[in-house]
């Protein structure tokens, strides 16, 4: 599956879905976006059950602040509503790929159980 750009108007029917997410906040001046960018692409080419969005912060600048996005890229991944990562840094093919993993392996009755109990 190739990428999906998610904007303010998309980011929340997309990610509030079951499964998973994952988004890439990057922009265009931002050289390690851009060298993460293929990777990013190749990786979502092996998942086509996963949601690999991406978010232009240049042009989604209100999404971008909302989640408080201060260095790019920045990894998000989300699984069934709930946010479980996020991490500014491009991440090197493999790094992503065990990020794909864990995120596959939550018990997410605990997870939303924590969440539960932290609001």
């Amino acid at each position: 599956m190739a990428t999906k750009t998610l904007t303010a108007k998309t980011f929340e029917e997309v990610t509030s879905a079951d499964g998973i997410v994952l988004v890439d906040f990057w922009a265009d001046w931002c050289p390690p976006c851009k060298a993460f960018g293929p990777v990013y692409e190749r990786v979502s080419e092996r998942h086509p059950d996963i949601v690999f969005g991406k978010v232009d912060t240049e042009a989604e600048q209100e999404l971008a602040a909302h989640f408080d996005i201060r260095s790019i890229p920045t990894i998000m991944a989300v699984r069934d509503g709930v946010i479980v990562f996020e991490q500014p840094g491009a991440l090197p093919e493999k790094a992503l790929e065990s990020l794909v993993t864990q995120v596959r392996a939550l018990d997410m009755d605990e997870v939303k159980r924590q969440v539960a109990t932290q609001a």
